[in-house]
C-alpha cells in the first residue's frame, strides 16, 4: 500500500442519494453489487433495488437513506482499493458520512455500521414528529450573524446552525416555527438566500440530544477500533484513536453541528493538497473548492471518474 499523507478521502451525507446512482458503476464492477447484497442481508429487505429503482419517496426516507449513502461510499471506496494501490493518510465524511468513514479506516465493521445507521435513522425519525422540524440553508451570511439570528429568533424555542458547509453557506436546524423567524432575521441581515430544505428531521441540533442518548446505547454495543487514517471528526474537528472517544464524537455529533469548513481547513493545514470525494454526487466537492481553493479537488462517481482519478493519482 502506497498512503499519501497530501490526500483526502471524503464521504457525502445526506442529500447526495439519487435513484439509479452508481447504476453505472455497477455494470463494470460486481463489488458495488455485493457491498449493497452485504447491506440487503443485515437490512432484510432488497437495498439495490431501492437505490436502483425508487421511489425517491422511499429512499429519501431517512431510515433508508442512510443505508443506502453508507452503502454507497464504501462500494466505490472497495472499487478504488481493487484498482489502486493508492491510500489516502486522511479521512472525513459530511454527517452521515463520518459513517462511511469509519469503515472505510477499518473502525467499524461495515455490518455493524449498517445496522447503527438503519438504527440512527430511525431515532432520528422518531424524534421529531413530520412538520415540528426543519432545516434552512442560509446563503451569503457570515457564520456568525447566523448564529445571531438564530439566537434572536429562538424566543424559547429550539433554532441553530447546524452544518458550517461553506464559507457563507450554513445550515439551520430547530423546531419549525423558529426555523422560518430565524430565516426571517438571516434575510433582514442580509443574506442572499433563505431556503428551506426538503428534509423530514432537524439533524444537528437540540431535537436530536434524546435520540442521541438512544443511539449511544446501541453504539456501547459495537466493536470500534481505532481507525487506520487520520479521521476528523464533525463534531470536534479531531482525530481518535481510543474506542470510547470515537463513540462520544458520533454521539455528540447528532446534535451538535457539522463544522465541515473547519475540517477541511484542518486537514488541508496538516499538508493535504488533494481532496477525492468517493460517493454519489458532488456536494462535498463544491464546498471543498470553496474552502481550500489552492488544493486539487476531484469526485468519484462513475468509471469515467474513477479513471481520472487512477491517472492523477497512480501517475
Amino acid at each position: 500500500m502506497n498512503q499519501q499523507n497530501n490526500l483526502a478521502f471524503v464521504f457525502p451525507g445526506q442529500g447526495s442519494q439519487a435513484v439509479g446512482m452508481l447504476s453505472q458503476l455497477a455494470e463494470t464492477y460486481p463489488v458495488v453489487k455485493q457491498t449493497f447484497a452485504e447491506a440487503s442481508a443485515v437490512l432484510g429487505f432488497d437495498l439495490w433495488a431501492l437505490v436502483a429503482n425508487g421511489p425517491d419517496t422511499d429512499l429519501n426516507q431517512t431510515q433508508n437513506t442512510q443505508p443506502a449513502m453508507l452503502a454507497a461510499g464504501v462500494a466505490v471506496w472497495r472499487v478504488w482499493c481493487e484498482n489502486s494501490a493508492v491510500r489516502p493518510a486522511w479521512m472525513a465524511g459530511h454527517s452521515l458520512g463520518e459513517y462511511t468513514a469509519l469503515v472505510c479506516s477499518g473502525a467499524m465493521a461495515f455490518e455493524d455500521a449498517i445496522k447503527l445507521v438503519a438504527e440512527r435513522g430511525r431515532l432520528m425519525q422518531q424524534a421529531v414528529p413530520a412538520g415540528v422540524g426543519a432545516m434552512a440553508a442560509i446563503i451569503g451570511l457570515d457564520d456568525q450573524k447566523v448564529i445571531d439570528a438564530c439566537a434572536e429568533a429562538a424566543n424559547g424555542d429550539i433554532v441553530a446552525a447546524a452544518n458550517f458547509n461553506a464559507p457563507g453557506q450554513v445550515v439551520i436546524a430547530g423546531e419549525t416555527a423558529a426555523v422560518e423567524r430565524a430565516m426571517d432575521v438571516a434575510k433582514a441581515q442580509g443574506a442572499k438566500r433563505a431556503l428551506k430544505l426538503p428534509v423530514s428531521v432537524p439533524s444537528h441540533c437540540g431535537l436530536m440530544e434524546a435520540a442521541s442518548e438512544q443511539l449511544n446505547s446501541v453504539l456501547q454495543a459495537i466493536e470500534v477500533k481505532q481507525p487506520e487514517v487520520n479521521l476528523v471528526h464533525n463534531a470536534d474537528v479531531q482525530t481518535h484513536a481510543d474506542a470510547d472517544e470515537l463513540r462520544l464524537a458520533l454521539k455528540q455529533q447528532l446534535f451538535m453541528p457539522v463544522r465541515w469548513v473547519e475540517c477541511v481547513k484542518y486537514m488541508h493545514e496538516q499538508g493535504v493538497s488533494q481532496f477525492v470525494e468517493i460517493g454519489p454526487g458532488k456536494v462535498l466537492l463544491g464546498l471543498n473548492k470553496r474552502i481550500a481553493a489552492d488544493a486539487t479537488h476531484a469526485t468519484i462517481f462513475d468509471s469515467e471518474s474513477l479513471n481520472t482519478v487512477l491517472e492523477q493519482l497512480n501517475g
